[in-house]
């Protein structure tokens, strides 16, 4: 099987995997700037893709051929795509145990610290009055 056809098959596998459907990519080509000669000032290599629901943008240059850099710049949006959606796995996660630590019973040795450190401070307060509230109270 030759390389180019084994590449796109996984690349379309990966796709599928992750959700992310063709028709939901913008693809532009541009001339490349920077080393390749007379090949890169008259043709357009550099691939760019946005992906329109996540809004990633991803441009690659780094061949001289456009197919290779399409194929590049596919790979690289979707691991783009990939950590952004390992980042939101981790942050549901990482919020789930924030509630779930919220919401957990005290222990009663920290439950009567509470209490007793809220008494010391209506102590104080009541220390601080003036004598004229002192006396209508």
């Amino acid at each position: 099987m030759p390389v180019v056809v084994k590449n796109n098959l996984t690349l379309e596998k990966r796709m599928a995997l992750l959700g992310v459907r063709e028709e939901d990519i913008i693809e532009n080509f541009i001339r490349s700037s920077g080393p390749g000669g007379q090949n890169v000032n008259k043709t357009a290599t550099c691939v760019y893709l946005k992906h329109l629901p996540t809004g990633l943008e991803v441009k690659c240059q780094r061949q001289r051929s456009q197919l290779l850099n399409r194929s590049l710049a596919r790979h690289i949006l979707l691991s783009k795509i990939e950590h952004r959606i390992q980042q939101d796995n981790l942050q549901k996660q990482s919020l789930k145990a924030k509630i779930m630590r919220r919401n957990r019973q005290k222990p009663k040795s920290i439950k009567i610290r509470i209490l007793e450190n809220k008494r010391r401070q209506g102590q104080k307060k009541l220390v601080r009055r003036k004598i004229n509230e002192i006396e209508v109270a």
